[in-house]
């Protein structure tokens, strides 16, 4: 019996790692499509971008990347930033920011708390505030591009395009749990969002960019639809195409998402928080199989089961194809930032904090977010800890639980 269960470990991490090599490939072929350059056309009209920039607490080189929002070239935008009140450590940079760029950037204090996700907290005020058409939800952590909202904006001249979200990269790494933070954004987010783009024909929607057209978001509700909803990125790009009928694309150019001096301690928190979130967004069958992507640990377990030469054998091999993947994916993800081959034991240590993390999200149903201890249902929909039900919503508002449960 133990030896059964050891062979099958082994054989579900070799089974990783040509999942690995088909992802690979995958970022490969997303890397030569946007080495080509993109047809222009001389008919479109730029259209009106608002990007709503909700704040809290002052980021890792947060000024910098609010100096480079304010510096984009395109003809017609607008960066709103949205901070909950004036104790936030973010206010005084927000105001020295817009005092900094009048003409681009405005600020936003909070108002009122509808729901319990603070995030969507801010966007339903954001998006209240917005002059433009198209509004782009933007982390306060991420740098793009060039031709960032020129691709945006081409892209949702398609009317069937209902949704436009990017890959995400990750740079800037200091600290040991800033490089591993990066490499899972890299090696994991980014790379996930491209294969499954690539293998599948699906789009994934991730909120460090996204990017909706007014009017669809308001046929889905607002913002305030996902009020109590802590995936709310991935849940309005299922509505888009579930209810509006439109594609949710993942556009060509990644974003990168900035992390500094982030502590390995902070690092396994926020895995464990975002396990919890995965799992209660996707069938248990479906978060199984996608730890096979992770394929070191079950590994490990199967040499420690029944060792032997060719467990180890398996296990040294596993190890070093893992490794080695995750550092070419690296540096693939992020061209113009050089990657240092001294970074590789940090791919193991991340896999096993990832898998603890993810074993986590078999189980426990309980984020601690900004300051708020919330419990998590199915859809990801949020309530206290002591509550087991939502207050119902009112009638025009989408009920995310289901749609999330029919994908």
């Amino acid at each position: 019996m133990t030896d059964a269960l050891s062979l099958t470990l082994l054989g579900a991490a070799v089974a990783g790692i040509f999942f690995l090599l088909v992802q690979l490939g995958c970022v490969l072929l997303y890397r030569r499509k946007q080495a080509r350059p993109q047809p222009v056309s001389p008919h479109l009209k730029p259209r009106g971008i608002s990007i709503l920039k909700p704040l809290c607490g002052v980021d890792d080189d947060l000024e910098s990347n609010l100096a480079q929002f304010a510096a984009l070239e395109y003809p017609a935008y607008e960066v709103i930033l949205g901070v909950k009140d004036k104790k936030d450590p973010a206010y005084a940079l927000a105001k020295a920011a817009v005092k900094r760029w009048p003409k681009v950037m405005r600020l936003e204090l909070q108002q009122g708390e509808p729901g319990l996700n603070p995030k969507v907290n801010q966007l339903i005020t954001l998006a209240a505030a917005a002059r433009h058409e198209i509004l782009l939800i933007s982390d306060s952590n991420v740098r793009v591009g060039a031709g960032y909202l020129e691709e945006l904006s081409r892209t949702l001249e398609d009317p069937t395009v209902g949704c436009v979200s990017h890959p995400v990269s990750g740079i800037g790494e200091q600290t040991l749990g800033s490089l591993m933070d990066n490499l899972y954004q890299c090696t994991t987010a980014g790379a996930g969002q491209i294969s499954a783009k690539q293998a599948a024909n699906q789009d994934i929607v991730v909120g460090k960019s996204m990017a909706l057209r007014r009017e669809d978001l308001k046929t889905l509700g607002a913002f305030h639809s996902v009020r109590n909803v802590l995936a709310e990125d991935f849940v309005i790009g299922r509505w888009v195409t579930q209810r509006l009928g439109k594609k949710a694309v993942v556009a060509r150019s990644p974003v990168y998402n900035v992390s500094q001096k982030k502590s390995v301690k902070a690092f396994f928190k926020r895995y464990q928080r975002w396990s919890i979130i995965h799992h209660t967004c996707i069938p248990t069958p479906v978060y199984l199989a996608q730890s096979l992507l992770n394929p070191i640990p079950w590994a490990l377990l199967g040499t420690v089961l029944a060792p032997s030469l060719r467990a180890l054998a398996v296990l040294a091999g596993v190890s070093l194809m893992k490794v080695l993947i995750d550092m070419w994916v690296f540096s693939l993800m992020r061209p113009q930032h050089p990657t240092s081959w001294r970074a590789m034991p940090a791919v193991v240590l991340k896999d096993l904090l990832i898998f603890v993390a993810w074993v986590n999200g078999l189980f426990s149903r309980s984020v601690d977010w900004r300051g708020n201890k919330l419990r998590v249902l199915n859809g990801s929909m949020l309530v206290p800890p002591a509550s087991s039900e939502l207050q119902p919503m009112t009638p025009h508002e989408p009920e995310p639980t289901e749609e999330v449960l029919a994908g």
